[in-house]
């Protein structure tokens, strides 16, 4: 008797279960090349991106066509050895990853940046400040 491959109509997903997939533990010289090898065998990728700054080294986000292709790479290189290291494979969870990066700490840290500088933002609220990461760049309207 043949077993059917679990496909898009036979089984209901968990909801974390995503078409981007988090990878932790990479080598810091692996190529986009080595990464498509890996990650290419158990489907159509649309997009991978390696962190190449001191602070993303070592992950990379990797985007599958297909949800279930995603699943099978999860499934699969959880624990795959590469280059000695085994890889961390996660669904790509916003909420989890947007609470890495605490607000206070951010708030805290812009207010240090604008009394250093003398920057006041508050006779600008709402004249387009926008914040890029600690930096607030004021656009007059």
């Amino acid at each position: 008797m043949a077993t059917i491959p679990l496909r898009k109509g036979n089984a209901r997903l968990p909801p974390e279960v995503n078409r981007v997939l988090y990878v932790r533990n990479l080598p810091f010289n692996i190529s986009s090349e080595e990464m498509y090898d890996i990650f290419g065998k158990y489907g159509a990728i649309r997009q991978i991106r390696i962190g190449s700054s001191k602070d993303t080294r070592g992950t990379a986000f990797v985007v599958y066509e297909d949800i279930y292709d995603a699943k099978t790479a999860v499934d699969h290189l959880s624990g795959f050895n590469v280059a000695n290291r085994y890889l961390i494979v996660l669904y790509y969870q916003q909420t989890k990853m947007s609470k890495k990066f605490d607000q206070k700490k951010k708030d805290d840290e812009l207010a240090k940046m604008q009394e250093k500088y003398g920057v006041s933002t508050k006779d600008k609220v709402g004249q387009g400040c926008v914040a890029f990461g600690n930096v607030c760049e004021m656009g007059y309207v």
